[in-house]
């Protein structure tokens, strides 16, 4: 009988073999992509946070990494283009473009973004956790193509989101995860005035759980649109609001809004025209109240 094996992959396989690295940051986000480039065969070669920028010398090596709070990169760009570094910088800000690392393309690196479009609540050791996450990249030839090459070896999507477009893609982002985060906190609340067991808030979060998977599954979040506003249920959405001021009026605004919204992206209904004159009507009832 023949038995097949299998090889293991060598280090010298793997599809960042040779790329030297240093990371400047080594939180959350740091920590993770560093973690996932050396599984994929980097060699990380020096680490450090903000308070050791100042000895910081990566000259040689093919990547410098900066994974620190947007406030501070530029800062930290400054102080790194003291001393020789590597031939290409990268930071991972979403908000700011290559441009926030000047003085280190002025020092001789290449400079770009590789922002990783993924919520990171701890440093996340499991290379699996790239799989499809998007890499926002822009920046100087040489730093998109190495952002590139990183993000194929994670199995990850890379494009290009230049800076003009910085700003709202990550005021979109923010809406995508800190915002649902925070209608989620709203929903909870209102289950607390209304004096409901801790199991609820629970439900809310697994009822989140299953409508972002199905907007997954449609491969467009308009698609996966449910509940009484969608469907332009009117009656059930006035009783909803009447009893939203009497619990938590501060709300109503946002409830409003919310629904609105809600039926721009919903497939279109009859019923539908009704209820967003009902709304109108109540958003503009709410303004003269303020």
């Amino acid at each position: 009988m023949c038995h097949a094996s299998v090889a293991a992959v060598s280090d010298s396989e793997l599809p960042l073999a040779g790329l030297r690295f240093t990371l400047v940051g080594p939180g959350r986000v740091g920590s993770s992509l560093a973690g996932w480039a050396t599984a994929a065969g980097a060699q990380l070669i020096e680490q450090s946070g903000r308070a050791g920028v100042e000895r910081i010398s990566s000259a040689g090596q093919e990547l410098l990494l900066i994974a620190v709070p947007d406030p501070a990169v530029a800062e930290m760009a400054a102080g790194l283009a003291r001393r020789p570094q590597a031939a290409v910088a990268l930071h991972t800000s979403g908000s700011l473009d290559a441009q926030a690392l000047a003085p280190l393309r002025a020092a001789g690196s290449a400079v770009g973004s590789l922002h990783p479009l993924k919520a990171f609540p701890r440093a996340l050791a499991d290379p699996a956790e790239a799989r499809g996450v998007f890499f926002a990249l822009d920046g100087d030839e040489a730093a998109r193509l190495l952002a590139q090459r990183l993000a194929g070896a994670w199995g990850a999507v890379a494009a290009e989101v230049p800076a003009a477009a910085r700003p709202l893609y990550h005021f979109a982002a923010s809406l995508a995860a800190g915002g649902v985060v925070t209608l989620l906190a709203a929903a909870a609340e209102i289950a607390a005035r209304l004096r409901l067991p801790p199991a609820v808030a629970r439900g809310y979060l697994e009822l989140a759980r299953g409508a972002v998977a199905a907007a997954i599954a449609a491969g467009e979040a308009a698609r996966a649109l449910t509940g009484p506003v969608a469907r332009g249920e009117a009656a059930t959405v006035r009783r909803q609001l009447a009893a939203l001021r009497e619990i938590a009026p501060e709300k109503l605004p946002l409830a409003v809004e919310l629904a609105r919204e809600t039926l721009r992206h919903a497939a279109p209904q009859p019923a539908q025209e009704a209820l967003a004159s009902e709304l109108d009507r109540l958003r503009q009832e709410l303004r003269d109240e303020n």
